[in-house]
Formats: C-alpha cells, sequence, structure tokens
C-alpha cells in the first residue's frame, strides 16, 4: 500500500503531499474530492460507490465492516486556491540537486559517492554549515582545499552558494524523501508548462 497522496488547489495546482489518512479525512469531510487521471472529480459517496467496482488499486484499499474505499493518488482541496510559500529543506539531497551534482570547483559532474559538502570558510574557522556557506565538491578538490579559505588554496568557486528559491509545487521534490508517482505526472507537468517563467 502506498500512503503518499498528492494534493492539488482548487485549480489543480500541485501544492503538497499528504498521507492516505489525511487525505481520505479530507474526503470525508468535504474539504476535497478525488480527482482521476481524466480530471473527474469524485465527492467521498461516489468515490466510495466508484470503489466497490475497482477491483484493484496499486495505492490499496481501506475496508471497514459495511464497504471498502480505495486510497485515491490525488485529491483537489474544495476551498483553496492559493499557491503556499515554502522553503527547500537543507538536506544533503536537496543540496547535490541545487548544484546540479557538480563539483563548485571544477564545474565536473558527479555521482554522488563522489560528492562531498564542502564548507567554503571551514568549521574549524567559524564557518556555518548553511546554504551560503556549503556547496558540493568533489573528493580531488576537497583534498587540495583542506581546511583553507578558497583563495588560499588557489581556488575559485564557479557557483555562488545561495539558498535555493521555492519555485512552487515543481519544487515539490525537494520537500522530502517520498517516491513520485506515475499517476501525479500529468500534474507537475501542468505546473511546469502553465507556470510564469522568472526573469
Amino acid at each position: 500500500m502506498s500512503s503518499d497522496v498528492l494534493v492539488l488547489n482548487r485549480n489543480f495546482y500541485a501544492i503538497h503531499i499528504t498521507n492516505w489518512q489525511r487525505a481520505l479525512s479530507l474526503l470525508y469531510l468535504g474539504h476535497a474530492q478525488v480527482v482521476d487521471q481524466e480530471y473527474r472529480t469524485y465527492d467521498f459517496s461516489n468515490w466510495r460507490e466508484l470503489s466497490q467496482m475497482i477491483h484493484e488499486s496499486h495505492s490499496g484499499f481501506v475496508h471497514t465492516t459495511n464497504f471498502k474505499i480505495a486510497i485515491p493518488d490525488v485529491i483537489a482541496l474544495k476551498g483553496y486556491d492559493r499557491l503556499p510559500i515554502s522553503e527547500v529543506k537543507f538536506t544533503r539531497r536537496n543540496i547535490y540537486e541545487h548544484y546540479g551534482y557538480k563539483c563548485c570547483y571544477c564545474g565536473k559532474k558527479f555521482h554522488t559517492v563522489e560528492l562531498n559538502l564542502e564548507h567554503i570558510i571551514p568549521k574549524s574557522r567559524g564557518g556555518s554549515t548553511s546554504w551560503e556557506n556549503i556547496v558540493t565538491s568533489c573528493i580531488a578538490c576537497n583534498i587540495k582545499k583542506r581546511d583553507r579559505l578558497p583563495e588560499e588554496a588557489g581556488m575559485k568557486l564557479l557557483i555562488v552558494p545561495e539558498k535555493p528559491r521555492w519555485k512552487g509545487p515543481g519544487s515539490l521534490a525537494f520537500q522530502s524523501s517520498f517516491k513520485m508517482k506515475v499517476s501525479w505526472q500529468r500534474f507537475i507537468d501542468n505546473v511546469y508548462w502553465n507556470s510564469e517563467i522568472e526573469e
């Protein structure tokens, strides 16, 4: 049983990922509706009725004494049309993603096992563990720099370290370690193709 459910706002923009318990609760209380791959919507009663005719669901079913109900892949909130402001979490995966799996000193792309998280200002010299002071570095560049500032090691950063900005629902992948479902793709793609491009 897969517990993740994609949450859309009422304009069908992906805004969040929740667990199946919360999704069914929102559906039951009338705050959300299930959205299928053809953008058809179902309230709790209709979804419960349809669930009786579904024989297999890759997300699984919840069984009660009187009925079974399929766990939806996607729900849409009925009364929420905003896009939430969120922050990209400071995780190893997100740092690698942010810098494109490249060494910020030599510019080459590497597998994660060949990259380190590098303090630009070494911790021993008061450097913080933050977006503004951590970059990705290949092992060779990391060894060369050692416990020095880049200029002391005769090295130059090719990328300005910065905290990544939340880019709306397209940044959902940065939020947690969930696995993206195929059934979510069209809703994520909708965000990609219809979001305003930043100058």
